[in-house]
């Protein structure tokens, strides 16, 4: 039973501890020093008696900080979507392995690029125990993270030395590409949003409901009847045979110095894809690997988790349009070569940069050829 409780001992205490001596400590060891030398200057036998409390207070500090750090268990639930550089909440778990000894104040923090930045104090956590706090994470970029770094460190009990413990969590975590509201993708999707209402509306048979005049309708959807009674125009709208569809198309062909266009072009169609999920339109997401259209072949999330991992690839063959109803969306270094393509109807999408990496001001261009469509262009 000794031997056990030996090796428990010997395998806590063992591991990448380091500890950083705190102005306490630095002046309790000066204070040993003083104490020493006085005792054997005068030979004092009380003073040794002193001396060696005090030294025996410095090693007993020193082994119960080392124990109370020793044996505890770091672990995150993650949410199950993430995206990057939005903070959402995780469930962190810290558990004391040691049934016999209880931890105390014991402080967590994040490592260096750590996805948790703020830090979490535990006064008492005791043995056997774990104990849950929901902490606020933010990943910077999207991809597969598979290590986050984690610091634990500890004074108890005398505050003479600081312990640290250096914890790597090593778990795959999936997170999509950036969804926050940027100025220019909501004045694209604003466009795309009413375009698409305008593209579908009065296409059906059923009648549904009678409204004012829009400037630039039809003529023969005005209700006659309906305007006298009124005194203002007023017209017959149907029911959609079915809900529009928005394609959207990002092409895979982009060299390593465009990397920092794919990345945009990756979040502007994450953006457009998550808002219009919440709309009743229909979107259909291609490249030349990956096709997929909602909600009658996956959800918005089989898309993000498409994006979360996509790559340029030269040298990829351009796909012609889908369906000739749909509103076309194109994403490309190169739009010429995809309105070579039949994408003449499309919107090209252009998202440059200025030397130096940093994104410019962007503002809407719509371009006035029929055969290029609209632009979503950089200028200063």
């Amino acid at each position: 039973m000794a031997i056990r409780l030996f090796r428990r001992i010997k395998h806590a205490l063992a591991g990448g501890m380091r500890q950083r001596v705190t102005r306490s400590g630095f002046g309790f060891s000066f204070l040993i020093s003083v104490v020493g030398a006085v005792s054997f200057l005068s030979g004092n036998n009380l003073l040794f008696l002193v001396l060696a409390a005090l030294l025996a207070t410095l090693l007993l500090s020193g082994f119960v900080s080392r124990l109370s750090l020793a044996g505890l268990e770091l672990d995150f639930v993650f949410p199950d979507h993430i995206s990057a550089r939005r903070p959402v909440l995780a469930r962190m778990k810290l558990r004391n392995e040691k049934s016999w000894m209880p931890s105390f104040s014991i402080f967590v923090t994040g490592a260096q690029k750590s996805v948790y930045a703020d830090e979490l104090y535990f006064p008492l956590l005791p043995g056997g125990a774990t104990v849950e706090e929901s902490v606020e994470i933010s990943f910077t970029r999207r991809g597969v993270h598979t290590e986050n770094g984690f610091l634990l460190r500890s004074r108890f009990p005398f505050g003479f030395a600081e312990r640290r413990v250096h914890v790597t969590l090593r778990r795959e975590v999936l997170v999509y590409p950036s969804l926050e509201p940027q100025p220019v993708f909501e004045s694209f999707f604003a466009r795309l949003a009413g375009e698409l209402e305008t593209h579908a509306r009065g296409r059906g048979y059923d009648f549904y409901r009678i409204r004012p005049y829009e400037v630039g309708e039809s003529a023969r959807h005005v209700d006659w009847k309906a305007s006298a009674h009124t005194g203002e125009l007023q017209v017959r709208e149907f029911a959609r045979e079915q809900e529009p569809l928005l394609e959207i198309y990002l092409d895979l062909d982009a060299g390593d110095h465009e990397r920092e266009w794919f990345e945009r072009a990756v979040e502007c169609s994450a953006f457009l894809c998550w808002r219009m999920a919440a709309t009743a339109a229909r979107v259909r997401f291609r490249t030349q690997e990956f096709d997929v259209s909602t909600p009658s072949e996956g959800d918005v999330y089989t898309i993000l988790k498409y994006l979360a991992l996509v790559e340029p690839k030269r040298g990829r063959m351009i796909l012609v349009p889908g369906r000739e109803d749909s509103l076309q969306v194109v994403f490309s270094v190169s739009p010429a070569r995809l309105v070579d393509a039949g994408w003449h109807d499309a919107h090209m999408v252009d998202l440059r940069t200025v030397p130096g990496g940093s994104p410019e001001p962007v503002t809407l261009h719509a371009s006035a050829s029929p055969r290029t469509g609209s632009h979503l262009d950089h200028r200063r």
